[in-house]
């Protein structure tokens, strides 16, 4: 514990960078930072994001939806690259008012019909496809329950432990121990469910485990913030079984390059605009 205590002026006032790997494009203000429209491809939904997991979750529910024939699925994914900022764009808050990816756009519509925060874009998908949702009032509410839980958690993982332990300029024990504490117990929580069930929601895929997986699933496989040995994640051993098993799904693989601008070349696809995009990466 430091023996530096900080005490709280009486009213905040942003005077400096908060420090950190994204202290450039932290701000305690919303809005265009400058004039940059978005483009627009030829497909029905177009998508601005990066292969954050956030963005992770849409692009996998995308290419799961071709996966099942549907050819309205079909779309153009734009690269927001936020480290430059490009979320401030006035393209991009006219999507999203909120400057955060992933932001869709439904071109199918008249007049197209924006859709921010990927928990609602997965929501939408989902019924305007009538797929990875179940119909069943009971099963539908457990998937609804599993995707807001993981709307309501990921904070605490990725703002909160993900800030301190792998980005901020200073490592500091309570923040870190505080955040470390509320991960694994989140990873027990969703130990105990995935050993009764095989996915996070019963017994059928849904968009529970599409937004669920990208964060819990890539962090216990060691993909995330480099702290899969610092959080023992072998002792979860169900969560590891599932997210293994959702690991090799064919359009989770396709899903996670998309939009992706770094690692290994076979694994980057920073702009989608057809099937054989993916399906030329590698050769």
């Amino acid at each position: 514990m430091s023996d530096q205590t900080y005490t709280p002026p009486t009213v905040w006032k942003w005077e400096q960078p908060s420090g950190g790997q994204f202290a450039s494009i932290n701000r305690p203000i919303s809005g265009a930072t400058h004039e940059a429209p978005l483009k627009v491809g030829k497909h029905p939904l177009q998508l601005y994001s990066l292969a954050t997991p956030n963005g992770v979750k849409v692009t996998i529910m995308l290419e799961e939806l071709l996966a099942l024939g549907h050819k309205g699925a079909e779309y153009d994914a734009y690269l927001i690259k936020i480290s430059e900022g490009d979320q401030f764009g006035s393209g991009f808050v006219s999507a999203n008012p909120n400057s955060k990816i992933p932001a869709m756009v439904d071109e199918s519509v008249q007049p197209p019909l924006r859709i921010f925060e990927s928990g609602s874009i997965l929501l939408y998908l989902a019924e305007k496809f009538d797929a990875f949702l179940p119909s069943d009032l009971s099963a539908r509410t457990e998937v609804m329950n599993w995707l807001f839980w993981q709307m309501g958690s990921a904070p605490f993982l990725g703002g909160g432990f993900g800030h301190f332990y792998a980005y901020a300029p200073e490592k500091f024990e309570y923040p870190i121990d505080r955040y470390t504490m509320e991960v694994k117990r989140q990873l027990d929580v969703l130990d105990k469910q995935l050993a009764e069930n095989t996915y996070v929601a019963g017994d059928e895929y849904s968009i529970a485990d599409m937004a669920i997986w990208p964060w819990y699933g890539a962090l216990v496989l060691g993909r995330l913030y480099n702290a899969a040995e610092f959080l023992d994640v072998e002792g979860y051993t169900h969560v590891m079984r599932w997210a293994k098993q959702i690991n090799e799904r064919p359009a989770v693989k396709r899903g996670r390059k998309v939009n992706r601008n770094w690692g290994a070349p076979e694994d980057q696809l920073p702009e989608r605009h057809d099937a054989s995009d993916l399906d030329a990466l590698g050769q």
